[in-house]
């Protein structure tokens, strides 16, 4: 690893990651080369993405964030990038953060998604202390996770640097050029 090298952590979608059309891969493919040899993106995969449980993210997290140096980029898609802030808020892991870059993620409990697994605590928010405002990207007709989950974070993070989408798309297979230019900005 080279010491110039920024640190990216990206935390996947549900579903299958090994090819190209499954879950996050696709991204993570353009954003690898987007982004150039000055981002070393960290990929892992959770033991059965296809029947994901918080416990496996927990288990992958506390892995990954002793293997990486820091400052570190946090991106989360999908499922990934709402496990990433429950295990941030809740388990506060002592790591410095660069950024935080969430896509289309989902809102559970109330008013979203109802799985308790993956609920975060009241005023989680508040937990957050060390982690810098975080960049939401969000299809205007996302076809998985309903742009009405969007509000959610909005409400939660006011000062969140918010990039409404046009079009359907959550898994940004064709990439993401709004998530690569504020990236690149840090």
């Amino acid at each position: 690893m080279k010491n110039n090298v920024k640190q990216v952590l990206f935390a996947h979608s549900a579903g299958a990651q090994g090819s190209a059309g499954q879950g996050s891969f696709d991204l993570v493919s353009y954003l690898q080369t987007a982004l150039s040899k000055e981002y070393e993106i960290h990929y892992p995969i959770i033991d059965d993405p296809e029947a994901p449980t918080y416990t496996m993210w927990k288990k992958m997290f506390d892995s990954e964030f002793k293997k990486v140096t820091q400052p570190l980029i946090l991106i989360g898609h999908s499922l990934g990038g709402s496990t990433l802030l429950k295990y941030l808020s809740e388990e506060q892991p002592h790591i410095s953060i660069s950024g935080l870059f969430l896509v289309a993620i989902p809102h559970w409990g109330k008013n979203g998604w109802d799985v308790d697994d993956f609920v975060l605590k009241e005023n989680f928010e508040k937990s957050l202390v060390q982690v810098p405002e975080p960049y939401l990207y969000h299809s205007k007709h996302d076809e998985i996770v309903p742009f009405s989950h969007l509000e959610f974070y909005k409400k939660a993070f006011k000062g969140a640097k918010v990039r409404v989408l046009e079009g359907n798309d959550h898994a940004f297979a064709k990439g993401l050029p709004e998530l690569v230019s504020d990236i690149q900005k840090l």
